[in-house]
């Protein structure tokens, strides 16, 4: 996962927010009993689904703690910093969708910032914590990620890890970006838990938007050359470990499909299988058909 050590890094579309001291109240909005705890540890190892989070705070008092555009302005940055990484993922992942619109005759894409933030952050959508995970706030088009969740990911859940698991994560809730402008997200309503849900079919779609992204990655311009197999390998194995069933599993030692909000390992590595070999969006219809 090399980048072109000359390529412009643009550092505006990250935004570093650092520690939010304490929550002013709100909160997620997860149910008692089974299904409850389950969709709460779900959303604590890979994001939210919208909604999730409520309390409609404000995205003040956080103030950026670095600046990116002093550190992060060509590739070879991306190659050696954490910060600068995300960077040019994010910059990667909106180069295609802008392109993608284009294409399709969708509108013009709207950019949407990745916020990194550590242990809380008030956003559009309310009040959260670094357990909450990677998530997508569709009030203030925002990508809010905490860095040290990826130490989670391969402490926790076993998860093999690396540069290119991070790229698509980080992918996969630019994936709720692109549902958000296109309307995708209304779909979901009240149907947002169940083997057969829309939450899960909304969420095994921004899966396979990542994988679409990843097999057009390189045209972008950003990479020095398409993503080797170990790469897609841990796109793969991150996209196992945080299925549905094998989270539940993890929990409370079976599997309880009523309970499900993200998809199973193997449909979340079915569906970012499906974007990359095809690197189409239109491939990524999960809400028609059996998934």
């Amino acid at each position: 996962m090399d980048f072109r050590d000359d390529v412009d890094l643009d550092s505006s579309q990250v935004e570093n927010r650092g520690g939010g001291g304490g929550l002013r109240g709100g909160g997620l909005a997860i149910g008692g009993g089974a299904a409850g705890i389950i969709a709460l540890i779900a959303a604590l190892i890979f994001g939210i689904n919208p909604g999730d989070i409520t309390g409609g705070g404000d995205t003040t008092g956080v103030q950026p703690t670095s600046d990116t555009s002093q550190e992060c302005k060509k590739g070879s940055d991306a190659d050696k910093s954490e910060d600068c990484r995300v960077v040019g993922v994010v910059n990667s992942i909106q180069a295609y969708w802008k392109d993608a619109f284009d294409k399709a005759g969708n509108g013009r894409y709207s950019q949407a910032k990745t916020v990194l933030f550590s242990q809380a952050v008030s956003t559009g959508c309310g009040q959260a914590t670094s357990e909450v995970g990677p998530f997508y706030c569709p009030s203030d088009k925002l990508v809010y990620l905490d860095l040290t969740f990826f130490d989670e990911l391969q402490s926790k859940f076993g998860a093999k890890g690396g540069p290119f698991a991070q790229a698509y994560v980080i992918a996969h809730e630019y994936g709720h970006h692109v549902q958000d402008l296109l309307g995708t997200m209304d779909k979901v309503g009240g149907n947002s838990q169940g083997a057969d849900s829309s939450s899960v079919r909304l969420e095994l779609q921004a899966d396979c938007y990542a994988g679409v992204w990843a097999k057009n990655a390189v045209d972008t311009g950003f990479y020095e050359k398409p993503f080797t197999d170990t790469d897609i390998q841990e796109a793969l194995d991150a996209a196992a470990a945080v299925g549905d069933d094998r989270i539940q599993q993890k929990a409370q030692g079976r599997v309880d499909p009523e309970g499900f909000t993200h998809g199973t390992s193997q449909q979340r590595m079915k569906w970012f299988s499906t974007g990359y070999k095809s690197g189409e969006p239109g491939q990524c219809d999960t809400f028609s058909g059996a998934i």
